[in-house]
């Protein structure tokens, strides 16, 4: 059983943002596996490395559409996206500081909020795509991955 379990409700859009989540989810769970193994201190500059870059890419692609949904809470959702982009900051620079906990540390902060994130801020944008329909970017994503709650 992995670490960090993907399950439907946290299904945004059966596309790119589901797509983004479940490569997050997956560097969750190979970096737990590698600290359970004796191996976090050995991978985790480069998975944070890989972190960092594919939540930064995930980021200008979610907010990029909400952008376009002209989304009523993407001011709030940017700020949280900051505070994780500030958390991940703070652990790389521990980590460059030669921390030896922060593998440990990071799989579990990393599964805690994504999760909470997933399910809260962004489970927002799933209701709103499903009330907004007839918006040209909802109507594209719904058509092309139909949802269900």
């Amino acid at each position: 059983m992995a670490y960090f379990e993907w399950a439907d409700d946290l299904v945004i859009d059966r596309g790119v943002i589901d797509a983004d989540h479940q490569k997050l989810v997956a560097t969750v769970n190979e970096l737990h596996s590698a600290t359970s193994q004796g191996r976090g201190l050995e991978v985790v500059a480069d998975l944070l490395d890989t972190l960092l870059r594919d939540t930064h890419e995930h980021i200008r692609r979610e907010e990029s559409l909400m952008e376009r949904l002209r989304y009523p809470y993407l001011k709030e959702h940017r700020a949280a996206h900051q505070e994780f982009i500030d958390l991940l900051g703070q652990l790389k620079q521990r980590q460059s500081a030669g921390a030896i906990t922060v593998a440990a540390q990071l799989s579990s902060v990393l599964r805690d909020w994504l999760s909470i994130h997933i399910r809260r801020h962004d489970k927002k944008l799933f209701y709103y795509l499903n009330q907004n329909p007839s918006h040209p970017a909802a109507r594209r994503l719904l058509t092309a991955n139909p949802r269900t709650p």
